[in-house]
Formats: structure tokens, C-alpha cells, sequence
């Protein structure tokens, strides 16, 4: 099942895809659809009215998480191509809600910043709570997967040891386009793309990661519960504008696609904030 969140006039609504139409379901976004322990069948018995997807203004899939929480150096060839050694524990670090944005809005790119970089990234989303969860638990509390780019502004975030402020400029972060849940990708190869202005700048399977879903879902269980509409942003892959030489970074009308094998893909334009 294919889930997003549409906007519609003067309302949002969740909205199951079915081919090439949305139908709605009755909850106002995805998040709160998952909030519903009875969430799967509730999408799955939908019937309510259908918009054409072709021409449907989609939402982030979950437009306000509770948790945004995000992982750094998770990609082996990332990590290398920075100079580091592979991590004995993830590194984690969050987002707030107004970082995110649809997946076919403008990327806000902020005044006070000329270093803005692209992060392609799978993103899981939490279906049930979990806490203090084995890996082997981890699995069944994932509600599905998405796309997110972890637009990133690298001279903010290389001011201090602290990455916070470099990671959560508002309007920056797009996500989505869908909800895709776990069944839909069995025997699905995740390649993962991010093209700027054309150009293929990053491409991997996730399978290079360090630390999978369901590992960091069991770690960061360990400190917090994680509650239904949650987010993961799982790190990003080798590739960087920032590990170029030289450096290259977004500009004023770049067009940045970034797409994962199964999930959609996301195609936004960078657009200097006045």
C-alpha cells in the first residue's frame, strides 16, 4: 500500500494511491491516520472521493511528526569519502517540522548561508510505538518507508561540534512523495539517486549502510519511545557537494531530483530565501 497526504482547498487529507488516483481516506494527513491502531484496514477500506495524481498537491507525506530523528555518517562510502572511521554507535542528531516541505516544493535556500548541500536519505516511519525493542522486534513497528533529503547547510553546521543548526533551516527538508509499506518492496533493490540540475551525484543501495532500519530503531528505542509517525532519516550516502574539490553546493534555481528505487521520487527547486 501506497499512502500520502494531500492538500487540498482550505484542508489536508490522507489518501491511499490507487494507480494513477489518490482516494481519500478519513484522516486529515498521514500522521494521524497512523496514529489509529487500526490504521492498515482503515486505509485499505477506503472509498472516498479520488483525485488524479497527475495533478495532486502533496503535503511532506507526514506533515508534523512527533520525532524527526536523523543519522549521520551511516553510509560506508559517505564515511570514507569524509575521512572517518565506521561508527561503534550511530550518530544522531534531529529535525523540527518546519524543516520539512512536499515533495515538489521550492527548497528555501536561506539568505544567511551560501553552502548548501544535497543528502539523499530513506526514511523510515514508525507505525507503532516501541520502545526498549530488539532489532529482531524493530521490524514490526515500521509503518513504511519514504524519500527525504537532508538539505544541509554545511557552513552552519561545521560552526559548532553540534550539527543542529547546519540540519533544521526552515522549508528546506522535502519528503515523500508516498508512504510505501514494507510488503510493497519485497524483492525491491533500493537504489538510491540524487541528480542537481541533471547531473547523477549520488547513487548506492542501501544496503551499504552501517546500521539498518531495524538496528537503529532498537537504539534509539533505548532512549526514547517511539511513537506512530515518527521519522527516521537514515543518512546519507557518498556523494556530498561538500567532500568535492572543490566544494559545490546549490544555487539560486538548481533542481534537485532525488530518488530511491520502489518509494518516488522527489523534485524540488532551490530558491534563494529574500
Amino acid at each position: 500500500m501506497k499512502l500520502a497526504t494531500l492538500r487540498l482547498p482550505g484542508r489536508t487529507t490522507a489518501a491511499r494511491i490507487d494507480g494513477d488516483q489518490a482516494v481519500e481516506v478519513d484522516a486529515p494527513d498521514v500522521g494521524a491516520l497512523l496514529a489509529d491502531p487500526g490504521w492498515r484496514e482503515l486505509a485499505a477500506a477506503a472509498d472516498g472521493p479520488r483525485h488524479p495524481l497527475s495533478t495532486a498537491d502533496l503535503a511532506p507525506v507526514v506533515p508534523r511528526p512527533g520525532k524527526i530523528i536523523c543519522v549521520g555518517l551511516n553510509y560506508r562510502n559517505h564515511i570514507l569519502e569524509m575521512g572517518r572511521e565506521l561508527p561503534q554507535y550511530p550518530t544522531l542528531f534531529a529535525k523540527f517540522t518546519e524543516a520539512l516541505i512536499g515533495p515538489y516544493d521550492d527548497i528555501a535556500l536561506p539568505a544567511v548561508s551560501q553552502s548548501i548541500d544535497w543528502e539523499a536519505e530513506l526514511a523510515v516511519v514508525i507505525g507503532t510505538a516501541a520502545r526498549n525493542v530488539s532489532p529482531e522486534q524493530a521490524t514490526a513497528s515500521i509503518a513504511g518507508y519514504s524519500v527525504l533529503n537532508d538539505v544541509t547547510a554545511r557552513d552552519y553546521q561545521t560552526r559548532t561540534l553540534q550539527w543542529l543548526q547546519g540540519k533544521t533551516f526552515e522549508s528546506s527538508t522535502p519528503f515523500g512523495p508516498y508512504l510505501v509499506t514494507p510488503d510493497e518492496l519485497e524483492g525491491v533493490t533500493m537504489t538510491m539517486q540524487c541528480e542537481v540540475d541533471g547531473e547523477v551525484v549520488q547513487e548506492t543501495d542501501t544496503a551499504d549502510l552501517v546500521f539498518g532500519p531495524a538496528e537503529l530503531i532498537s537504539y534509539v528505542s533505548e532512549i526514547i519511545t517511539l511513537r506512530p509517525g515518527d521519522v527516521i532519516a537514515t543518512g546519507t550516502p557518498g556523494g556530498v557537494g561538500h567532500a568535492r574539490k572543490p566544494p559545490r553546493y546549490l544555487a539560486d534555481g538548481s533542481k534537485v531530483v532525488t530518488r530511491i528505487a520502489g518509494l518516488g521520487e522527489l523534485v524540488n527547486v532551490a530558491r534563494r530565501a529574500s
